[in-house]
């Protein structure tokens, strides 16, 4: 079946009667009014875009609210090029809130008005009422403050200097924002009000180079442009300046399309009360323009209309004279996800001679209903078109229908505006672990000490760049920049300082002991366990049927990767001969319970029984709420067991599960209480198991050892410790958030209540519930009544964790459903709580909360397909921390599941480690650190593969290990990165600490393009830091430990470990008979061990080493030529 765009289905509008009847009145009369009822759906976005086409003039599309003007931008953009179709957003939230305004809109508006004043071909503007009701500045007002800057131009850089200060811009020292700029060297970063992207601009001399675009983020070049466009902020710059209506900004040939002008007309008029509600409030001591100057009232907006041809969708036309057509046009059918019923319209609609397009999200979707109708064993007729509209619709002048995916599957469609990419992150994850003096760092063999920053020291004459720590006593010790990966920013738990370490004492290298040991005897019964369950053998679950598939299908999201990579993990298990024991691990709302439920339904087509164990009553209820929901159209029957059930329903159930009456059964730890048999037990899946005590836990335990088990947890576990444990537990991570999950709106407010009131009184009206968050127990009570002194007619519950365990979970049951409409909490409301009715969120005091609580608290809501909403109350951002202000900007900006999510995710990994690990362990990561804990984690699970476990992994080669994992250089010759270079203190050791994560050629080439794009040229010592990574990764290859380049001699040291394996190597062998064949390379030497403690070690001097260059060749020598490997594998 061939796929088809979105651009057949435009073609198909080319024959459009209406469009070709609309565009002769308006050439014979410039001043037409049309109104054309009968409108449908998306099919606006297809006859605006036939209108730009036939007409060749431009076209304004003038909407009722934001999100229907975004959702038009977005099926435009995939019928133009992204040039043709421009989007004028508003800049601010409430008129006169200047401060307040959104860089990444200004630069939109700033977009749109630079494009049309140089305009050679027609475009299609798309806006709507908020953005209209903001007047523009004058066409004038632009070109005198416009510079455009072309390669080969001629300019002076004092003067550029000067320009930008005149237009307000700020100098930094790298650009992240738009109004910014900085100069390091030839090289100058501009973010302009009128480009999506920050621009560089290289120049010899006076003479611009080049001009390049780059990214705010990883601040590198991505594109090569020939010209560049300076605009400063319209919005504030010209404030005192005279403004029009963008009516008077765009060409006398421009058509208006609208949907209902009334609408867009009682807009501006509510606005303009606002506006002048705002400027009677504002200080009289400065002068303010006032709304008329600054704002669209509705007689302007009246008169405007009348002086342009205007096409409107509206049952109630507008304009008294207006000519009326008629479309034939009518919405995409509810099918309420009965694809039999969609089967029979679209070949009832083949029938009737229409072509039916089904518009898809993917490849994949379009096979998902190729397979859905091949289940229902029909023969169904449609045309796939990959791509998306909004809302499905059918025409019966043209004879097509239009039917979307997300609407058969009743999915939330998501749209995607550009201003997400201008933001620049709050806060970054690079940020967030970057070093600033005073923090805490812990260096692997020395201990936790204090961050004193980057010093320049004396080696033998040369200049080297050491970091400074300070220990007890202000000890002082020097790190070289060679040994940046021994060094990391100390990450305990839940923020608590550590203790300092005292140099030279053994208090560390006993607590690292210690750990190691502890670690140990985890990791050994973990692997243990492992290994003991790879032997055992379980039940063999069949391959997936009918009934199955039809489940998938009928899931209301598109499986993330992620998600369909867990599903198949577990499915494989199951199917296996092996009993499962799996770990699924994923953030709130990402699709976990899905795949349990998957996994409960592949059980009972088997004939098994699922037990679900939850930690708490609130979610067993709510377990049973989603299992039950999706499985209700299935041969299945799903029961719970709580305490509050009454004693004979328990008893019921209990009895039902022994006969094999109930398939899957929800329960706390009652679930596994001695009174409770089941007949025929196959799976159990355990929610966030580190909540469960150890008598749970041990009965968790023997249930294991012969029942298919899967664990689900949403505390995330970091990276290096799924490497580590994947010797220990099967694992499948979901990472990426499900498309298309609405973002969350968050709005950062200070105490109002008047917009309390107005978020509840909205929330309420909808008929949606609302979470109250106020963290302090005392006053819990007093909130509450303020809220019903707001809101007479709310029901409002209390939730608090020193309340009487029945009465609260009675409270969040009786919220759950529906019977109070507000929640006053303290944070104790569990983490998964789940009520889909519930989509606002007010969190009281957000600044004394850390990032991954306050982004787990706002998931609470967003978890169906309606808009959701988050107010964060605050003291002025003026008056917090700095670390409070950017982790409000930072969850206010971040609405959507996207990069905010790994910086809490950073936050909860250090819980994820100790949660996994068990209790003991959280005190060790408190004690040393995050980062030294994964790598002593590491070691101990290397050491124990090496001796208890060594038949486990045994079979690998001693030639494919690596024994060396790090190597040490110390040297005379200058590597670093100088300050007339690279000026910032912080972006140096940003750079050294990115330079040691390289890895290889590629990687360090890559580093070398990127520092000549961001500082220009290096100079000799940067060249020589760079060779010196080159010498590293051989050494390393070699075998050696450390290197010493001074006073032109160079000594390696091996390995100080005697009984390594490394000296059973192929590669020890043959540098042993390299040096007997060139005795005047190198000579060995060996150095005694000075205490009991020490091994001898050995090494080899090499003479007349005066360069790196010179020690990489050298040491070139010792390699296994790649001829001798292939002769070796040929012999094999």
């Amino acid at each position: 079946m061939e796929t088809k765009t979105i651009h057949d289905v435009l073609k198909k509008h080319e024959s459009s009667d209406f469009v070709r009847k609309s565009i002769d009145q308006i050439q014979k009369n410039r001043l037409s009014k049309i109104n054309a009822r009968g409108l449908s759906g998306s099919s606006i976005s297809f006859l605006s875009a036939q209108i730009l086409q036939f007409s060749g003039d431009p076209v304004l599309v003038l909407l009722d609210d934001k999100e229907e003007a975004a959702y038009l931008v977005n099926e435009l953009e995939n019928m133009f090029s992204k040039d043709e179709v421009l989007f004028l957003p508003d800049s601010y939230r409430r008129p006169y809130e200047i401060e307040k305004t959104d860089n990444a809109n200004v630069v939109l508006r700033t977009e749109v008005l630079n494009t049309l004043n140089g305009a050679k071909k027609p475009r299609i503007t798309v806006t709507y009422s908020q953005g209209i009701f903001e007047k523009v500045v004058t066409r004038k007002s632009l070109t005198t403050n416009t510079l455009r800057i072309s390669e080969g131009d001629s300019v002076d850089i004092e003067f550029l200097n000067e320009l930008l200060f005149s237009y307000e811009f700020k100098r930094v020292d790298f650009v992240t924002e738009p109004g910014e700029f900085s100069i390091r060297g030839g090289i100058v970063d501009i973010f302009s009000f009128s480009e999506e992207k920050p621009c560089r601009i290289s120049l010899f001399g006076d003479e611009v180079e080049s001009v390049r675009k780059f990214d705010i983020d990883s601040q590198l070049s991505v594109e090569k442009v020939k010209t560049f466009t300076i605009v400063p902020n319209l919005e504030n710059k010209f404030i005192a300046e005279k403004r029009e209506s963008f009516f008077e900004y765009i060409s006398d040939k421009t058509i208006i399309v609208s949907k209902n002008l009334s609408i867009v007309q009682s807009s501006i008029h509510r606005n303009f009360g606002l506006a002048e509600e705002a400027f009677e409030k504002l200080s009289s001591e400065i002068s303010h323009a006032t709304p008329n100057e600054l704002f669209l009232d509705e007689n302007e907006f009246k008169q405007s209309l009348e002086r342009f041809p205007v096409i409107e969708f509206s049952l109630n036309s507008y304009f008294k004279n207006s000519t009326e057509i008629e479309l034939h046009q009518k919405p995409q059918p509810s099918f309420n996800k009965q694809f039999d019923l969609l089967a029979e319209e679209l070949n009832r609609l083949k029938e009737e001679g229409f072509t039916n397009y089904l518009f898809c999200s993917g490849e994949k979707q379009v096979q998902r209903f190729n397979d859905i109708f091949e289940d229902l064993g029909k023969e169904v007729n449609f045309v796939p078109v990959i791509g998306s509209i909004h809302r499905g619709f059918i025409d019966e002048d043209l004879k097509i229908s239009c039917f979307t995916d997300h609407e058969i599957f009743e999915r939330y469609h998501k749209y995607h505006l550009r201003n997400s990419f201008a933001k620049k992150e709050a806060i970054t994850l690079k940020e967030l672990t970057s070093l600033q003096i005073g923090d805490y760092v812990t260096h692997i063999d020395h201990g936790v000490g204090k961050f004193g920053g980057l010093v320049k020291i004396d080696v033998m004459g040369k200049k080297q760049e050491a970091i400074k720590l300070v220990y007890q006593n202000n000890d002082i010790l020097y790190v070289s920049i060679h040994s940046l990966h021994k060094i990391a920013k100390f990450s305990g738990k839940d923020g608590k300082e550590p203790k300092i370490s005292r140099l030279g004492s053994n208090a560390w290298k006993n607590l690292k002991e210690k750990t190691k040991r502890k670690v140990k005897e985890v990791a050994f019964d973990l692997i243990k366990l492992y290994a003991k369950r790879k032997t055992q053998r379980g039940f063999q679950f069949g391959p997936d049927g009918y009934l199955q598939n039809e489940l998938e299908a009928s899931f209301i999201y598109e499986d993330t990767p992620d998600q369909l990579k867990a599903t198949n993990d577990v499915k494989a298990d199951m199917e296996s001969e092996r009993s499962m024991d799996r770990l699924v691990c994923g953030d709130v709302g990402f699709g976990k319970t899905e795949v349990a439920i998957r996994a409960a339904f592949k059980a009972a087509v088997n004939g098994k029984q699922t037990a679900v164990l939850v930690p708490t009553t609130i979610l067993a209820f709510q377990h049973f709420q989603t299992f039950s929901e999706r499985l209700k159209d299935m041969p299945v029957k799903v029961e719970y067991l709580n305490r509050f059930r009454s004693t004979k329903k328990k008893n019921e159930i209990i009895e039902n599960l022994k006969t094999g009456k109930i398939d899957i059964v929800i329960g706390t730890h009652q679930l596994v209480s001695k009174n409770v048999n089941y007949k025929d037990l196959g799976l159990l899946i355990v929610d966030e198991e580190h909540k469960f005590g150890v008598s749970v836990k041990d009965k968790l335990k023997t249930l294991r050892s012969n029942v298919d088990t899967l664990t689900l947890t949403a505390t995330p576990i970091p990276r290096t410790l799924q490497f580590s444990l994947m010797a220990a537990r099967d694992l499948s991570v979901i990472k990426t958030p499900p498309p298309n999950r609405q973002p969350i709106e968050t709005r950062l407010i200070g105490f109002n209540e008047e917009q309390i009131r107005d978020a509840i009184f909205y929330e309420l009206q909808r008929g949606g519930q609302v979470f109250f968050i106020h963290n302090r127990i005392d006053t819990l009570k007093e909130v509450s009544g303020m809220l019903q002194r707001l809101i007479p007619d709310a029901k409002i519950a209390i939730g608090h964790g020193q309340m009487n365990g029945d009465d609260l979970e009675r409270n969040i049951l009786d919220f759950m459903e529906g019977k109070y409409d507000i929640l006053v909490s303290t944070t104790i409301v569990e983490n998964g709580l789940d009520v889909p009715n519930a989509n606002t969120i007010i969190i009281d005091q957000a600044q004394n909360f850390g990032l991954a609580d306050l982004h787990q608290m706002r998931g609470r809501v967003g978890r169906s397909n309606r808009k959701a909403f988050c107010l964060l109350i605050a003291p002025p951002l003026s008056a917090l921390t700095n670390e409070a202000r950017k982790r409000l900007q930072a969850i206010e900006q971040f609405s959507d599941l996207g990069s905010g999510f790994n910086i809490a995710m950073k936050d909860l990994e250090i819980r994820g480690a100790g949660n996994l690990l068990g209790a003991e362990q959280s005190g060790f990561i408190a004690e040393i650190g995050f980062d030294t804990y994964q790598k002593i984690l590491n070691e101990a699970i290397e050491e124990l593969k090496e001796t208890d476990f060594k038949d486990l992994f045994q079979g690998q080669n001693p030639d494919d290990k690596i024994y060396v994992s790090d190597v040490q250089i110390d040297t005379d010759i200058q590597l670093l990165i100088p300050d007339d270079y690279v000026n910032n203190v912080e972006e140096r050791l940003a750079l050294y600490t990115d330079l040691t994560q390289v890895e290889n050629n590629d990687e360090l080439k890559i580093f070398e393009e990127n520092l000549i794009d961001r500082f220009g040229e290096y100079p000799e010592e940067v060249a020589n830091l760079l060779e010196s990574m080159k010498l590293k990764w051989m050494a390393k290859e070699l075998g050696f430990e450390r290197i010493v380049l001074k006073n032109s001699k160079m000594t390696a040291y091996f390995i100080a470990r005697p009984q390594s394996g490394y000296y059973q190597t192929r590669q020890f062998q043959h540098i042993l008979e390299v040096l007997q064949e060139n005795p005047r390379l190198a000579s060995f030497k060996q150095k005694d061990a000075k205490s009991k403690d020490e091994s001898e070690t050995l090494m080899l001097k090499f003479e007349d080493v005066k360069t790196v260059q010179t020690a990489i060749s050298k040491l070139k020598m010792l390699e296994i030529e790649k001829a001798e490997n292939l002769t070796k594998s040929q012999s094999i």
